[in-house]
């Protein structure tokens, strides 16, 4: 059995001295009988010799085989998987959960499976990485390993740190905090280094300095120095929260050449962001352009985003539309619309997986907790009876609400297809029929031109029109315009302008096809609306139904 298992550890190894151009010796029988302790620091110590390096490698695993030691021939990949090419690393990942899968140890499979997400995450493929981390959670959740559990528990943390869950990151990372500090240096200064990132997102940069410099002074006392440079680089974003600008950019700057070297491109990105961020504050546009050019290519090569990175584009738009580029301002629009997808679909998953597959395992240990005092009191009966008809009812509430509004909803999407025709004789009848106003005729008349040249000419589409800006247009006051809109549009002013732009959005979502891929904020702007919320509102008032659902049902109608 273990011949037919080792058959990969040979296919990898092969493929690993191809990869990297080594020549592979025969081991040496003195290293047929060295210890892994002795082996692994021989691979440690040789970074810089691949050839030596591959011998030790080899020899580790090859000892693990002949000896059938299950644990040691998944730590002997696991040697692999630190110490070869990035795009090598999930090979040995998945020979470490084949083999771990052949040993039928639970925990082994456990860390197999919590090696690959982190891989994963490194890369920075959260989805990819969260899924491997759920397994791994499984899978060591049932044994004693308390080690595993924190590193599993860690790893999720981050995962909600992404998400912007950060109250709850700080919670799991302090926990492991206390852990970390008795038995691992390097994951101690990583978990302090991760609750001062969350600090730093909820706004708390006192806090956030604080935990920067308890992990300096840690560093210095456990001689651990690895973590110095991403200190000093959040350092110097909360310096630039503060508006300390020119600190900030020395700080950054001076943590960025170890953060490199480590081939961190998303700690690379932020902190050119930032840089970019600081000069542009200080009004130097120019000089910040070249690090928001650097986060872009970040993003074009690994499709790097996070929500705080997508202001990059919206700064490179404005700044390319000042220097009336249209060219450069299209192709970052076109960029900004792709970040967007990227972050509406990557959080989109991980929020629903962490919730439904981590954060109900949790409460699932919870309640069998409670279930148990529940026993012992002779309650659990009436308790889970009366919760499964709470839910039971819950779920006919939902499902009736579901299917009514299911109802309803496309029965106002036929209605608003219909609607344009009679909404234009009805403002017509209103038109025509309606002649007593109180006011000058002539005057009512000039008016009404001037509101069939605004909307013939989608004067609307403009920003920031108001009743006072829109009289001053017509040479009229504010009193005659606001009750001839009244009069013969049937409505007020802001109602009147917001159905004319929701009503032209309508007509260009019917017509253009390209226009149904837009962001509700792409619309809203294209719409002459103030922010993505007043669009939303104005289309739901107008329509009764989101701008999204209306899309959806033209698209399906389309195809």
């Amino acid at each position: 059995m273990i011949k037919k298992y080792f058959l990969i550890v040979c296919l990898s190894l092969g493929q690993h001295f191809y990869a990297r151009g080594e020549i592979v010796y025969q081991i040496p029988d003195t290293l047929l009988y060295k210890n892994y302790d002795y082996l692994f620091n021989r691979v440690e110590e040789h970074q810089n010799d691949s050839v030596k390096q591959a011998q030790y490698l080899r020899a580790y695993l090859t000892n693990a085989r002949n000896e059938e030691n299950w644990q040691e021939i998944v730590n002997g990949f696991k040697n692999y998987l630190h110490h070869s090419p990035d795009h090598l690393k999930l090979i040995y990942a998945d020979s470490m959960i084949y083999m771990a899968k052949a040993s039928k140890d639970t925990a082994l499979i456990g860390s197999a499976y919590l090696s690959k997400g982190i891989v994963f995450y490194g890369q920075k493929k959260h989805m990819e990485a969260l899924d491997n981390y759920l397994i791994a959670h499984d899978f060591i959740s049932k044994t004693n390993d308390q080690y595993q559990k924190y590193k599993a528990q860690y790893n999720l943390a981050h995962v909600k740190y992404y998400l912007g869950f950060y109250d709850e990151a700080i919670t799991l990372f302090e926990e492991c905090l206390d852990y970390f500090k008795k038995e691992n240096t390097r994951a101690y200064l990583n978990t302090i280094h991760s609750i001062a990132l969350c600090y730093n997102r909820i706004g708390d940069f006192g806090l956030s300095t604080e935990m920067n410099e308890l992990g300096l002074t840690e560093g210095n006392r456990l001689s651990n120095n690895a973590m110095e440079p991403y200190f000093i680089h959040l350092e110097g974003i909360n310096h630039y929260f503060k508006n300390n600008f020119a600190t900030a950019i020395e700080k950054i700057t001076r943590s960025l050449p170890a953060i490199q070297q480590n081939k961190d491109f998303a700690n690379e990105a932020v902190g050119n962001f930032y840089i970019g961020k600081s000069y542009w504050d200080l009004r130097k546009h120019e000089k910040a352009v070249t690090y928001f050019k650097k986060v872009d290519q970040v993003f074009e090569e690994k499709d790097y985003i996070r929500p705080d990175l997508r202001e990059n584009f919206e700064l490179l738009i404005e700044y390319y539309k000042n220097k009336d580029n249209p060219k450069a301002k299209l192709h970052y629009i076109k960029k900004l619309l792709k970040a967007d997808s990227i972050l509406s679909v990557n959080y989109r998953y991980l929020s629903g997986r962490i919730h439904k597959e981590y954060d109900t395992r949790e409460l699932v240990n919870e309640r069998d907790r409670i279930q148990n005092l529940l026993d012992k009191r002779k309650r659990n009966t009436i308790i889970l009876i009366s919760i499964i008809f709470l839910l039971f009812f819950l779920l006919l509430f939902l499902a009736y609400r579901y299917l009514r509004n299911k109802k309803l909803y496309r029965q106002r999407y036929e209605e608003l297809m219909k609607k344009n025709e009679k909404a234009q004789a009805a403002v017509e009848a209103k038109k025509t029929n309606k002649t007593d106003l109180d006011i000058n005729p002539e005057a009512v008349a000039t008016v009404l031109k001037q509101l069939e040249k605004f909307e013939r000419d989608k004067k609307f589409l403009e920003k920031n029109w108001t009743l006072v800006k829109l009289s001053a247009a017509f040479n009229s006051n504010t009193n005659y315009l606001s009750k001839i809109v009244s009069y013969h549009r049937g409505k007020k002013i802001v109602e009147y302008l917001n159905d004319l732009k929701i009503d032209h959005i309508i007509e260009l979502l019917k017509n253009d096809k390209k226009i149904r891929n837009y962001t509700n904020g792409a619309l809203a702007e294209e719409a002459g609306f103030s922010s993505t919320q007043r669009f939303t509102n104005a289309f739901i008032s107008r329509t009764g139904i989101s701008p999204s659902y209306f899309i959806q049902e033209l698209k399906k109608e389309k195809e």
